[in-house]
C-alpha cells in the first residue's frame, strides 16, 4: 500500500503494522518539549502519576520562552519550578537565561528535532518542525507527562492534504504570505485534524526559514501537521546541527489524500491577514489606509536571521514613524549574535526601533508590548485572535517582515515597494 510522509513516520514510530485514517496508534516519542507554561502542568501530572521515572531524560526539552525575562512574581516561580525539576531530573536540554530562546526557532537550530522523527510538544506551534520533513504536533500537558514517563504517546491516525505551490514568487513575498494566503483560502478549520503536505517547486525554491514558518502555521488552519519532505536543502542545513542519525521520508506517487489544491504563486502577493483571524487575508494592494500604533517583528514565525535581514534592509537609512513604536525581538541568542555581526542591530537602533530579548513576549500578549485600548498593531506572529497581544478592544493585523518593515516607516500597512522606490 503506498503511503505519506506522515503515515510512513507513524508507521516506523508504532508495533502495529497496518492502519487506515481514523485508527488510534500508540507511537514512540523522539522529543517531548514544553515550555515556561505548559510544563509546570506537565511535572504535576507526571509526578500525581507516582512513578517517579524519566523514561529517556535525553529526550525531554524544556524552553522557558514565553514569560521571560520573568514578568512578574507568577512568573519567575512557574520557572523556578521547572528549573528545579530539570536539575532533579538530569535534563540536559534545558534553556533559560541567555542560553533561551524561542521554541521554535531554538530546536531546529540546536539539531534537536530531525527529519523522520515524531516530535510532540505542549504548545500548539510544535508543527513547526513538519518543515523539516518530521511529524511534529502540539498536544496537552497531560499527554506530554504521559511521554515522559513512557516515551510514548497516543494518537488518531490523520487523512493528509495535499497543497501545491508553483509558479514564481512575486517581490517581497515568502513562506509567510504564501501561508497567509492558504489559510485565506481554506479557512481555520479548512484542515481541522489533517496533515498538511505541502510541496511544489516554488517551495523547493524557499530556504529553511521560510519552510519552517510556513509548517508553523499550519495549526490555524487546524491542522495536526505541516510536513514539507526533506530535500537537499533539509539535509544542508541538518546535518551540521544533528546529534543523532535520521531518515529522509517521502510520499509514494500513489499516496492517498483526502484534498489536493495547487496554487500559482505568480498571483499571490504580500499579504495581510485583519482582525480578528488569520483566515480574515487580503493581498497588500486590497488593505487601504490602516494606520498603526505599534510593529512587531520576532516570534516563532518570523524572528530568524533570514526575517531580520529582510526588515533591515528596508529600514536602513531611514526612521520609524513618530507616533508609533516598532519593537524588534531576534528569535534565539545566536539570531541576536548574527544580526550584531552583520550590522542589522545598529540598522534597527539607528531606526528608532525597540531591541528586545529573545522572548515570546508580545506574541502572546504576555509582556513587551502590551496594547491598550483601541490600538492596533501589525506583527510578523501567526495569530491575532481578540485579546491576542493585550486589551480586547485592541486590533491585531499579520503580515511577512517585509510589510512590517515598511510599515514601521510609514506609520501604516504599506508595501515594501511603496518605501524602496
Amino acid at each position: 500500500m503506498d503511503r505519506t510522509i506522515a503515515e510512513k513516520i507513524l508507521l516506523e514510530h508504532t508495533h502495529t503494522k497496518e492502519f487506515s485514517p481514523g485508527d488510534i496508534i500508540r507511537v514512540n516519542v523522539d522529543v517531548a518539549l514544553a515550555n515556561d507554561i505548559t510544563a509546570p502542568l506537565a511535572i504535576q501530572a507526571f509526578e500525581a502519576g507516582g512513578t517517579g521515572r524519566i523514561s529517556r531524560p535525553d529526550s525531554i526539552v524544556f524552553v522557558l520562552d514565553h514569560f521571560t525575562p520573568n514578568k512578574d512574581i507568577a512568573s519567575a516561580n512557574q520557572c523556578r519550578y521547572v528549573r528545579e525539576f530539570a536539575k532533579k531530573h538530569g535534563i540536559m536540554n534545558f534553556y533559560d537565561a541567555g542560553r533561551c530562546g524561542v521554541e521554535h526557532a531554538l530546536l531546529p537550530e540546536e539539531g534537536l528535532v530531525l527529519p523522520g522523527d515524531f516530535i510532540i510538544g505542549a504548545d500548539s506551534h510544535t508543527c513547526t518542525y513538519g518543515a523539516l520533513g518530521a511529524f511534529s504536533t502540539g498536544v496537552g500537558s497531560t499527554d506530554l507527562a504521559a511521554a515522559i514517563m513512557t516515551r510514548q504517546a497516543w494518537i488518531k491516525v490523520p487523512e493528509s492534504m495535499k497543497f501545491i505551490f508553483n509558479g514564481e514568487l512575486q517581490p517581497w513575498v515568502g513562506g509567510k504570505d504564501l501561508m497567509l494566503y492558504l489559510i485565506g483560502d481554506i479557512g481555520v478549520d479548512g484542515a481541522l485534524y489533517r496533515v498538511m503536505e505541502i510541496e511544489g517547486r516554488a517551495i523547493s525554491e524557499l530556504d529553511l526559514s521560510n519552510r519552517l514558518t510556513m509548517s508553523n502555521m499550519a495549526i490555524e488552519a487546524g491542522g495536526k501537521a505541516g510536513i514539507i519532505a526533506a530535500d537537499e536543502k533539509t539535509q544542508d542545513y541538518v546535518k551540521p546541527r544533528a546529534k543523532r542519525p535520521f531518515t529522509v521520508y517521502r510520499s509514494d506517487p500513489d499516496a492517498r489524500y483526502e484534498s489536493i489544491r495547487e496554487y500559482d504563486c505568480s498571483l499571490i502577493e504580500p499579504q495581510v491577514a485583519f482582525p480578528h483571524s488569520p483566515e480574515n487575508t487580503r493581498g497588500i494592494s486590497e488593505v487601504g489606509e490602516v494606520w498603526l500604533d505599534q510593529v512587531f517583528i520576532g516570534s516563532c514565525t518570523n524572528g530568524r536571521i533570514e526575517d531580520l535581514r529582510i526588515a533591515a534592509g528596508i529600514m536602513r537609512g531611514k526612521t520609524v514613524a513618530r507616533d508609533l513604536r516598532c519593537l524588534i525581538l531576534p528569535a534565539t541568542p545566536r539570531v541576536f549574535r548574527e544580526a550584531e555581526d552583520e550590522g542589522l542591530i545598529k540598522i534597527f537602533l539607528e531606526a528608532g526601533a525597540i531591541l528586545g530579548p529573545p522572548s515570546c513576549g508580545p506574541c502572546l500578549g504576555g509582556h513587551l508590548g502590551i496594547l491598550a485600548r483601541g490600538e492596533k498593531a501589525l506583527a510578523t506572529t501567526n495569530r491575532n485572535f481578540v485579546g491576542r497581544m493585550g486589551d480586547p478592544a485592541s486590533d491585531v493585523y499579520l503580515c511577512g517582515p517585509a510589510v512590517a518593515a515598511a510599515s514601521a516607516i510609514t506609520g501604516r500597512i504599506s508595501s515594501p515597494s511603496e518605501v524602496m522606490s
